[in-house]
């Protein structure tokens, strides 16, 4: 008897453990978001969150005027050299293509998207600036980004949706 108890016991604490192991999801790292982020997206629309009523945005990035960006296509391959490209040409808005270089890191448990601009002649290691956004999520059909910003004494974010090509 004592001998089927102790098997049921331990036949329980195995069930219980292998649910709990089963169940659980490892989270999300700066290598698997950019195995997701790789590809051909469009940017849809670019937001903002938790700006001042008194404060107008205009300008994004590297002072684009963020309607430019509407509809953008970024292309994010894996061998890290990608590029944007702006077809908007109203509104000041020069459309072109501009080479990028881009990864995902880890920040303090945040998955961070980075990228820096690289023109003609340029080195990707001798570019020291660039711009490093929240990779807020990205699955097989879309992206979105949040970009802070100082707005005033709080922070504030610019919002990019993007959908897969």
């Amino acid at each position: 008897m004592k001998k089927i108890f102790g098997a049921i016991v331990a036949m329980g604490m195995a069930a219980v453990i292998l649910s709990a192991c089963s169940s659980s999801q490892k989270a999300p790292t700066a290598n698997s978001q950019k195995r997701a982020a790789m590809g051909t997206w469009v940017l849809n629309n670019i937001s903002f969150e938790g700006v001042p009523s008194d404060l107008r945005v205009t300008t994004v990035l590297n002072g684009i005027p963020y309607k430019c960006l509407q509809g953008s296509v970024w292309t994010l391959p894996g061998n890290y050299y990608g590029t944007y490209t702006t077809s908007v040409s109203d509104q000041g808005c020069q459309p072109g293509t501009q080479r990028i270089v881009w990864g995902t890191i880890n920040q303090n448990g945040v998955i961070m998207l980075q990228f820096k601009e690289i023109y003609e002649g340029e080195k990707p290691k001798n570019v020291t600036e660039g711009f490093r956004v929240e990779l807020t999520s990205v699955d097989g059909n879309s992206m979105v980004w949040r970009a802070p910003f100082a707005a005033g004494n709080q922070t504030a974010y610019v919002v990019y949706q993007f959908s897969k090509r």
